[in-house]
């Protein structure tokens, strides 16, 4: 079968094994390229399959969504629900350091699997993943009622979460770098900043865009870090200070009362078919994935989600 991985000569198509082992087969039917893979890309990140953004349909013709975590399910943040903090060795996730769905079919234990509600296509489902991030980070944030919400990042990140913070009733604005990323917002019903906010949510993940997070802050206010730093994150001293910020880190997702941040961010794109169309801005067939992953680097260009049909 047909897989993506990095080499040398950059992202290529290449001949794989069948997916092989115990768990439920998936025909793969979508792969969103997230950031995090293009900039695996560009590092020359090699020696696995990509792909952690992924649908697929069984054999019976069951379209299900992939939660790709891999985690014990034993240890007290497993058990608490916390499985993204899972302490065991072989931790992680599909498509980060060992074979994702970057490919024609896979086959995943059956508790990664997120059944497709009504409404949701599998060609767009691979969005449930970066939802769920979203979401999480939503959630973690614990919006009261009357709340303001600023979003600063215009990318796939920052528009899901606040396309997940309006469904929930709130006042939601966003600032990003780019027009059609503005223009995206717009149709999701996010406004303009404008003012102070009690939650600010960092999905730009650079030193100025969390400044700018912080100059938007209420005092007292709370910044949501999704953007992800790779070394040490730059906290604004002064502002943070004076404002007496609190900075609130969230990563993948998790349970909470019984119910799966995947499962809710698959309900949220099922009940509102615009997110899909407005954050997915390209589609490439798998053997164009080169292609693709060179439009996903490109945001000046007009791309959001670059996804893959195998």
């Amino acid at each position: 079968m047909r897989a993506v991985r990095n080499t040398d000569q950059g992202i290529v198509v290449a001949e794989a094994d069948e997916p092989a082992g115990p768990g439920i087969r998936l025909a793969v039917a979508s792969i969103g390229i997230c950031g995090t893979d293009v900039n695996f890309a560009l590092g020359g990140v090699q020696g696995y399959t990509y792909g952690h953004e992924f649908a697929g349909t069984t054999a019976d013709g069951q379209s299900y969504a992939v939660e790709p975590t891999v985690y014990c399910g034993e240890c007290d943040q497993c058990r608490a629900g916390h499985v993204q903090r899972c302490e065991a060795p072989g931790h992680g996730t599909l498509g980060i350091f060992r074979d994702g769905g970057m490919c024609d079919a896979v086959t995943v234990p059956e508790q990664m699997l997120i059944r497709l509600p009504p409404g949701l296509d599998v060609r767009d489902a691979c969005l449930v993943e970066p939802a769920s991030v979203a979401g999480h980070g939503v959630r973690t944030a614990a919006l009261a009622p009357g709340e303001r919400v600023a979003v600063v990042g215009g990318g796939s990140i920052g528009l899901l979460a606040a396309a997940t913070a309006r469904q929930q009733g709130f006042e939601v604005d966003l600032e990003a770098r780019h027009e059609h990323q503005r223009t995206a917002a717009e149709r999701l019903g996010a406004g303009a900043v404008t003012g102070g906010y009690d939650v600010v949510i960092d999905a730009a993940g650079s030193e100025a865009g969390l400044a700018r997070c912080a100059e938007l802050a209420r005092p007292g206010g709370r910044v949501v870090l999704l953007g992800v730093y790779q070394q040490t994150v730059p906290i604004p001293g002064i502002v943070s200070l004076v404002k007496e910020l609190t900075y609130l880190n969230s990563i993948a997702y998790s349970r909470h009362d019984g119910i799966r941040d995947t499962e809710q961010a698959a309900a949220l794109l099922a009940a509102n078919p615009e997110i899909a169309q407005t954050v997915i801005t390209h589609r490439f067939p798998l053997d164009e994935a080169a292609e693709a992953f060179r439009v996903a680097g490109d945001r000046a260009a007009g791309a959001t989600k670059v996804v893959l049909h195998p």
